[in-house]
């Protein structure tokens, strides 16, 4: 009976830690954090990842230009739709085309 309980034991631990193994195995291949022994996140650093986030630090400086642009550009047609000055010349304007409508 001893022998069983041990036996099954062994194999017991022995398929936890190939799980182990196999669970962390898949997580460095897709990507996810690995944990230190605290539980904190430990992120495997290699040139392929160093490289992505340089490059996506790149876009986002471009993308943030982009932004600052647009914004800027946005405040320039807001301050030319609210301007009096061009209410007086689209209501000239409508008054122009009812006038030439009815002719």
């Amino acid at each position: 009976m001893e022998l069983i309980t041990e036996t099954t034991v062994i194999a017991g631990v022995a398929i936890m830690t190939a799980g182990w193994i196999v669970n962390t195995w898949m997580r460095m291949k897709h990507g996810y954090p690995l944990e230190n022994s605290w539980g904190k996140a430990v992120y495997p650093k290699n040139d392929q990842a160093v490289e992505r986030v340089k490059l996506l630090s790149q876009e986002n400086a471009a993308l943030q230009a982009e932004l600052g642009s647009l914004k800027d550009r946005l405040a320039n047609v807001e301050r030319i739709v609210t301007d009096s000055g061009y209410q007086l010349t689209h209501e000239i304007e409508s008054l122009r085309s009812t006038r030439k409508d009815a002719n």
